[in-house]
């Protein structure tokens, strides 16, 4: 009878304990990870609850913008409770890590994964899913067929016909950080000088702003995200922004500046061999694809395959890589604002 209850009580320690609503295993037993996600996708979930299911490694998520995410952790320090970071834009993933917030870490499986031009060289962070940025064009506005690059919004034709998204958008803090890289100073400050001689509205604060303004004819012709007008085509955010979509036309210029969301391991990270396990899924083939797809951003390789997106057309990246571009913001940042970009 004693060894019964013996075994009862092994038994008991072992299993799950429910209470007040709460799954809670013995602490032997549990692996999760903690991430810090600057990506605002709810469809993310779905990928991380794949991961747990497929791993056994339960997910822990706390979801914020990325500078808010930066911010956090250099308040918590050594108490931070982060085991992955993930963040989008160029800027943001380097100047975590840079801010010595993420910590390097060996991964064959990542180097063999993720193409060079898109991970750290010091192997702190590891792009996930890449965006395009286009040019959104109202052919009704412009002739598009002089628009096939960003160089061509410095043209005089095109005054008050350009619209643009604030300068505090990392998107396009990272965009004059890459005409820096390809064109230099000299030629970078005369676009800037030229194109924003153009713009006559005021500054948007968001990519979806500008793709309505443009629909509308009240600009000819934008910077956006790709997918953004692809969520607007597929009716993600309602009928109306759909048959505004269709009124616009998205010019990838060739090659294409490509921008990433990346992840990273937190310098204090307590579940270490976790939160690699967590992002070697993420930017495999199943992992990427599964964030980038639903988002309509593209995987690490290949294209996205949905019909919205590959109305756009493919493309050829240029030769930046993401750390140049986190490299050279702090200069574009300083460019953009003696230029006038509000």
């Amino acid at each position: 009878m004693k060894s019964l209850r013996n075994l009862i009580s092994c038994l008991a320690a072992s299993s799950l304990l429910i209470g007040s609503g709460l799954t809670v295993q013995s602490k032997a037993s549990t692996r999760e990870v903690r991430v810090y996600s600057g990506r605002h996708y709810n469809t993310d979930k779905q990928v991380f609850k794949q991961f747990a299911e497929e791993t056994g490694i339960k997910v822990r998520l706390i979801e914020a913008t990325g500078i808010s995410l930066i911010e956090r952790l250099k308040r918590e320090g050594k108490n931070s409770k982060a085991d992955v970071i993930l963040l989008v834009d160029a800027a943001r993933i380097t100047n975590a890590a840079n801010s010595g917030l993420l910590q390097s870490f060996n991964s064959e499986k990542l180097e063999r994964t993720v193409p060079e031009k898109y991970k750290d060289e010091n192997g702190k962070w590891f792009a996930l899913t890449r965006r395009i940025r286009v040019l959104v064009a109202n052919p009704r506005k412009v002739d598009i067929s002089k628009i096939n690059n960003f160089s061509d919004l410095a043209d005089p034709s095109l005054k008050g016909l350009v619209c643009l998204r604030k300068r505090n958008s990392p998107y396009n803090q990272s965009l004059v950080a890459n005409q820096l890289v390809l064109h230099g100073e000299d030629s970078t400050r005369n676009w800037l000088k030229k194109m924003l001689s153009n713009v006559s509205q005021p500054y948007f604060p968001g990519d979806i702003g500008i793709t309505r303004a443009v629909a509308t004819g009240k600009c000819g012709v934008g910077i956006v995200n790709h997918y953004y007008v692809a969520r607007m085509l597929a009716g993600v955010n309602g009928n109306k922004d759909k048959r505004l979509a269709k009124k616009t036309k998205v010019i990838i210029p060739n090659p294409a500046h490509v921008n990433v969301s990346a992840g990273g391991l937190a310098r204090y990270a307590e579940n270490k061999n976790e939160a690699i396990e967590l992002l070697e899924y993420l930017a495999s083939p199943k992992g990427s694809n599964g964030l980038a797809g639903p988002t309509y951003e593209h995987p690490l390789v290949g294209f996205n395959n949905s019909v919205e997106v590959k109305s756009f057309g493919d493309f050829t990246p240029d030769r930046v890589t993401i750390g140049e571009l986190g490299n050279y913001n702090a200069k574009a940042i300083r460019m953009m604002t003696k230029a006038g970009w509000q």
